[in-house]
């Protein structure tokens, strides 16, 4: 489908008609969330159950806070699922989360959904509507307006709890961010450099591609059609489209940006309030095509005088060679032992580790990335702030623990979705900077982009396929 050919107008039209999707199903309108008791562990449906997906998993159930009562995957016994069905072999298996909330909705008390960027919406709307508490994946949604009703969705349904699973905001960085800026001494910040610059799926693939890749035989386990979700142009199945490679291509993935942004830029777009940027340019976009990422990107956003608080761009350097400077007495960039490797395997080893710095009117902090606290630079300067430091409280849970005691009643999450939809919204609008190489200029108030038609179609997106409509309706 021609992008130009995308009509916001005719999208709404088809929302318009979900209204009466929505009645043929009326208890996803009334559904009440539940909390578990005090002593009881919270019934956990899981969705998405290899690679990351099989991580949180058992994340979750590490913490002694869940049963798993069901298991959901569109290649449910493929290679990548097999360690989760060994782990629990007793557990009713779906391969259609439409199907596990029909027969079991009365057993589940919370889901995780651990799927491709392009299905977490859809799914994720589903258990809302059935008064399900959900864990979702970062980053929250692939497109703006996705992201736009899961905020309104987490208002409808406000006692439905909800996080999404940027795992760092539970960590030492959260809450050292939180007191440091509390205390003054992350202050007047005007600037940040958000990198990753670690070698990506899709460095060395042809940018002058002309069309997806050859359709190949469908594997047995997999239901080709269910693992597109709500798009509604279909596309052969091949490889480089599952177990990861989905992230490399502008339909199904978010790219650099939205695998490592909620996990660099987290901290710094809550504490500092910046919401949304009016404005978005993407600079440098090294073998820019029409159907992955690039294989580098600078993308600067630039966020407005808020709170007191001056106007600030934040500038994201990806890609092997396009690092950003680096300050004087930046130091050695470490490694944080606590980053999860890929599905791929390790980290490989990098010239500059995934970070960022951070640009005050007095001070600069430089900071890794998920959990990584911040360091003052250079050293000299560091050992003079020493004894000003506001003392940092230790995490009470981690990101896993805090969503399951939240769905008992005993926390509240860290990063529900009034938080990660707003941050998840600033990723959409770099991909789209991305992928049509140009600046976007944002109205904050009306969420519109006010100087690029094509781009402000494609907040929206093309119209869900048939039967996925009710979704798209609050």
């Amino acid at each position: 489908m021609n992008k130009s050919e995308y009509s916001r107008r005719n999208f709404l039209k088809q929302a318009m008609l979900a209204s009466a999707a929505a009645a043929v199903a009326p208890g996803l309108l009334m559904a009440k969330p539940k909390l578990a008791a005090a002593n009881e562990r919270v019934n956990l449906a899981c969705i998405g159950i290899g690679n990351r997906g099989g991580e949180i998993i058992r994340d979750l159930y590490a913490t002694g806070l869940a049963n798993i009562v069901a298991l959901c995957d569109v290649d449910m016994g493929a290679e990548h699922t097999l360690k989760t069905l060994q782990q629990f072999p007793d557990v009713p298996r779906f391969q259609d989360f439409r199907t596990m909330f029909d027969k079991m909705g009365n057993e589940i008390d919370a889901v995780s959904i651990g799927v491709p960027d392009h299905s977490h919406f859809p799914i994720t709307m589903h258990a809302m509507a059935l008064g399900k508490h959900v864990y979702v994946e970062k980053p929250l949604a692939r497109t703006f307006q996705e992201n736009e009703l899961l905020i309104k969705a987490a208002r409808k349904y406000r006692k439905v709890v909800t996080q999404m699973g940027n795992q760092g905001h539970s960590e030492a960085n959260y809450f050292q961010f939180k007191a440091w800026e509390n205390a003054g001494i992350i202050k007047d910040v005007t600037a940040i450099t958000a990198h990753m610059n670690s070698p990506r799926r899709w460095h060395g693939w042809d940018p002058n591609i002309k069309s997806f890749p050859p359709a190949e035989p469908i594997p047995g386990t997999l239901d080709w059609d269910l693992w597109h979700s709500a798009i509604a142009e279909q596309h052969g199945y091949n490889k480089d489209f599952i177990n990861g490679q989905w992230r490399c291509w502008y339909d199904f993935g978010m790219g650099a940006l939205g695998d490592w942004g909620a996990h660099i830029i987290d901290t710094a777009h809550e504490f500092l309030d910046l919401g949304l940027p009016y404005e978005v340019d993407c600079t440098k976009a090294t073998g820019h095509n029409d159907f992955f990422f690039p294989m580098s990107s600078t993308i600067v956003f630039k966020f407005p005088k808020r709170r007191g608080m001056p106007a600030l761009d934040i500038t994201w350097y990806d890609g092997v060679d396009n690092l950003p400077p680096i300050p004087e007495g930046y130091g050695v960039s470490g490694l944080d032992p606590n980053i999860p490797p890929p599905s791929t395997g390790e980290l490989e080893p990098v010239k500059l580790n995934p970070g960022k710095i951070i640009y005050g009117k007095d001070l600069t902090f430089k900071g890794g990335s998920h959990g990584s606290t911040l360091s003052i630079i250079p050293e000299e300067k560091a050992l003079d702030m020493a004894s000003k430091l506001p003392v940092v409280p230790e995490s009470p849970s981690n990101h896993f623990a805090n969503f399951l005691k939240a769905c008992k009643g005993e926390e509240k999450t860290r990063s529900p979705f009034e938080i990660s939809g707003p941050l998840s919204q600033v990723f959409s609008l770099g991909v789209l900077s991305q992928q049509l190489h140009t600046k976007l200029e944002f109205d904050r108030k009306k969420k519109v982009i006010t100087n690029n038609k094509m781009a402000n179609e494609l907040l929206v997106g093309p119209p869900p396929r048939k039967g996925w409509e009710q979704y798209y309706q609050v």
